[in-house]
């Protein structure tokens, strides 16, 4: 007879959670859940970009040391966003990585999708207004240029891509001499290596600009 949930063992409980796989910048991560690769965007919070130096690089080693490759994680999916990722509040042991992100001044509160975390909004407002009193991370700025601010900007005015070792490029798909697009890789791991040859992103594989590239690819 099938071993019902609540008489799992601690190995098969754990066993059955998402884990880490590996993370990007300080907002974005992939995990495998049920012999699925997916890309998890944290909810109702919002780190710098990798680009808003030194904040955005803080941020993300700050995620990466919270969530390593192997992290076992439980996940409240609040949504699914327009680039198809899954919105997610990540915990380790019951304790929320996104509030900590925001107490640590890595991310500041998303606000305009804060009613995705409704149950503990009051708690992201909270450690935001303590992390900028105590002038943390992000908040050592005098006059910070908020996270989609910044996108914005990049938007408006991307930046011209950078040459590029000619033995790199002969490692990529042809398409990086003309234009490509994230059907040309077979993995993800492809793509986020053209992303990362070519700053500015001029083959725009990063979609919503949060350093990962074609986040549906394997």
């Amino acid at each position: 007879m099938a071993t019902e949930l609540n008489e799992r063992s601690p190995a098969q409980v754990q066993a059955s959670l998402p884990v880490v796989i590996s993370t990007g910048d300080g907002d974005t991560l992939r995990i495998r859940d049920q012999e699925q690769t997916i890309t998890v965007r944290l909810a109702c919070i919002d780190a710098p970009e990798i680009a808003q130096v030194p904040w955005g690089e803080q941020a993300a080693s700050r995620l990466n040391e919270l969530l390593p490759p192997g992290q076992v994680v439980q996940m409240r999916v609040a949504d699914r966003d327009q680039y198809g990722r899954l919105v997610a509040e990540l915990f380790v042991n019951h304790a929320s990585i996104n509030l900590k992100l925001v107490e640590e001044g890595q991310a500041v509160v998303y606000r305009e999708y804060l009613d995705r975390c409704a149950d503990t909004r009051n708690q992201y407002l909270q450690a935001e207004a303590q992390a900028q009193q105590r002038q943390t991370g992000f908040w050592q700025q005098a006059s910070p240029l908020m996270p989609w601010e910044f996108r914005q900007g990049q938007n408006n005015q991307p930046e011209p891509p950078s040459s590029t070792d000619d033995d790199a490029i002969a490692d990529f798909p042809a398409c990086v001499n003309t234009d490509c697009d994230c059907q040309d890789f077979r993995t993800q791991a492809e793509a986020q290596a053209v992303l990362t040859a070519f700053p500015g992103d001029p083959h725009r594989l990063d979609g919503d600009l949060d350093g990962v590239a074609c986040e549906r690819l394997p």
